[in-house]
């Protein structure tokens, strides 16, 4: 099973490059999807319908998270029930048509993510994984992008990298996204990118 770090990423010792700090509990209860990851959906990928999948994980998961913050229909996306108060990522569809979703997990991901979580290895963990890296990892594009956006603020306006971490005005919908994908920006990511920017 995974464990929690001091530094609060979650080491998994079979996968050592795969850090997450978001538990898959945490992105739901944190408020992710617009309410709407879980709902019913027909997979173009599998050609058949799924509903209710977050059931097959522990009832804890899912402890203290109304039923429409998991189930409601796309049409009823919800920016309300997200943290940061935005709209982002891209329709099932669009995922589907670009060769992203395998049949194993037809909802994407957080599906992977989930199982993974819980115990499953599969052959497409590799795949899921550079992915994840690529965009939510230490040098992933958005949490780069993020973090060189606190650390600019916090160097115009002397706050401490802690503060501008946390300052969730700065770019909303790179959060958002980081969530999805089980990162929350860091002091230590924004103080990485104020000494970068200092050896320069």
């Amino acid at each position: 099973m995974p464990r929690r770090n001091k530094d609060s990423t979650i080491v998994f010792p079979d996968h050592p490059e795969f850090r997450p700090n978001l538990t898959p509990r945490e992105i739901f209860k944190l408020g992710s999807f617009g309410g709407t990851y879980w709902r019913p959906i027909h997979s173009g990928v599998t050609k058949r319908k799924y509903a209710n999948q977050h059931l097959e994980f522990p009832k804890s998961w899912w402890v203290g998270i109304p039923k429409e913050d998991l189930v409601s229909p796309f049409a009823d996306y919800d920016v309300s029930r997200n943290k940061y108060g935005v709209r982002v990522g891209a329709s099932l569809d669009y995922w589907e048509t670009h060769g992203w979703i395998k049949p194993q997990d037809p909802y994407g991901w957080v599906q992977w993510y989930c199982r993974f979580y819980a115990g499953r290895r599969s052959p497409d963990d590799a795949r899921q994984i550079s992915r994840w890296a690529k965009l939510a990892g230490e040098n992933g594009r958005f949490r780069l992008s993020l973090a060189g956006k606190c650390a600019k603020v916090a160097r115009k306006t002397k706050v401490s990298a802690r503060v501008a971490a946390g300052d969730v005005t700065i770019s909303p919908k790179i959060r958002q996204t980081l969530q999805h994908w089980a990162i929350v920006l860091k002091s230590k990511d924004v103080r990485a990118r104020m000494d970068a920017g200092t050896k320069k």
